[in-house]
């Protein structure tokens, strides 16, 4: 692999703030509750439901009618409110004794650390002993490294990616670079304390290589996470209905990425657990969660990561699923927009309660290795 291109990072203006980053969602899994209806047309859902999985099934189911795809028209309107309100709501800080706490619309947990300035100070003065470079694997759009380099601005952290859509306006400690993480790393060995990994389905023909290389730049006692998903949707109470364009969109997701010879469904599966050990990792750890697609959950915090799920999968359906269903599956660009627009109509049914899975995985490099 060629040396990565480098992007400088360049600094924020003093007094100025970055943009509004999303919080992350927590790992809790949804509430079970009986629909009153799939919301799936019978035409959507054949006998035979391999059929399916075809475009030419949805081709012939044709467009959703307008009043059926307008049913929940509301949901909208309610994703751009509500959205709006949980990124004001995480500021919503417990004051006690005149020291603040996280919000409670964050988590219920009661997490014993202060989040005021005075602490974090103090947090800056043993993380600057205790953790220097971090690696962002796949960083995308930057999110996550542009918020480890704000919190730890002693630390040098990288981001890598194969596009450059990252912003250049990030912390001075924190540097983007274009490179593939598919193929051989070029950064020194024993190089970082943490390799961050997340959302990288589909993407790695090799996991086991993957992780040696992983394992090569992790320092002794190092740390390696990995968050994943799987795009097979599914529910509790049997609202994603065989033959439906939920059922059929995380199962052709699937299949397409196993004929190039990929894996997409890291989070039910043990390709993360058994791939890290055979780098040579140990101590590892997994948590396994569930994403709600919809707003669909009685359970507040579950609503919200809903709703964010919600506008982020409805507002480019066709754009998740161009490459793989068109360049592999070989569906046409009609048959393509006919199933996104039932995928949308579903999404918008509150009735239908789909979830995927997320999985996050972290391990150690012994403090003994080499």
């Amino acid at each position: 692999m060629s040396t990565p291109a480098i992007r400088k990072a360049v600094s924020p203006t003093p007094g100025s703030s970055p943009p509004a980053r999303p919080a992350p969602a927590g790992p809790t899994s949804p509430a079970a509750g009986s629909p009153e209806a799939a919301g799936v047309s019978s035409s959507a859902a054949p006998a035979n439901t391999d059929d399916a999985l075809t475009g030419a099934h949805w081709l012939q189911q044709g467009m959703p009618e307008e009043d059926a795809q307008d049913a929940d028209s509301s949901l909208d309107s309610d994703v751009e409110s509500s959205t709006a309100s949980i990124s004001s709501t995480i500021f919503n800080y417990r004051m006690i004794n005149g020291r603040t706490y996280h919000s409670d619309a964050v988590t219920d947990i009661e997490y014993w650390a202060p989040n005021d300035e005075k602490h974090l100070d103090s947090l800056e003065i043993y993380y600057h002993d205790n953790i220097e470079r971090v690696i962002d694997i796949g960083t995308g759009a930057g999110f996550w490294a542009i918020d480890f380099a704000d919190k730890y601005p002693n630390c040098e952290v990288i981001g890598t990616d194969i596009s450059p859509v990252q912003p250049s306006w990030v912390p001075p400690n924190l540097n983007f670079e274009i490179s593939d993480a598919s193929k051989e790393w070029t950064y020194k060995p024993n190089y970082f304390d943490l390799v961050h990994v997340r959302f990288f389905v589909g993407a790695i023909e090799d996991w086991n290589a993957f992780y040696r290389e992983a394992f090569k730049v992790c320092k002794p006692g190092g740390w390696i996470e990995h968050y994943d998903h799987s795009p097979v949707v599914t529910s509790d109470d049997g609202s994603v209905v065989p033959g439906s364009a939920m059922d059929t969109y995380g199962k052709v997701l699937a299949e397409a990425a196993r004929r190039i010879g990929r894996s997409a469904t890291l989070a039910d599966d043990d390709t993360m657990e058994e791939g890290l050990k055979a780098a040579g990792f140990v101590n590892i750890q997994t948590k396994r969660m569930k994403m709600p697609l919809s707003p669909w959950s009685d359970d507040k915090k579950l609503k919200e990561v809903g709703l964010c799920a919600y506008s982020t999968l409805s507002a480019d359906v066709e754009g998740v699923v161009q490459y793989l269903f068109g360049n592999v599956m070989g569906w046409t660009p009609e048959e393509i927009s006919v199933f996104a627009a039932h995928m949308c109509r579903e999404l918008k049914d509150k009735n239908i309660h789909g979830y995927y899975h997320w999985k996050y995985v972290w391990a150690q490099k012994p403090e003994d290795a080499q």
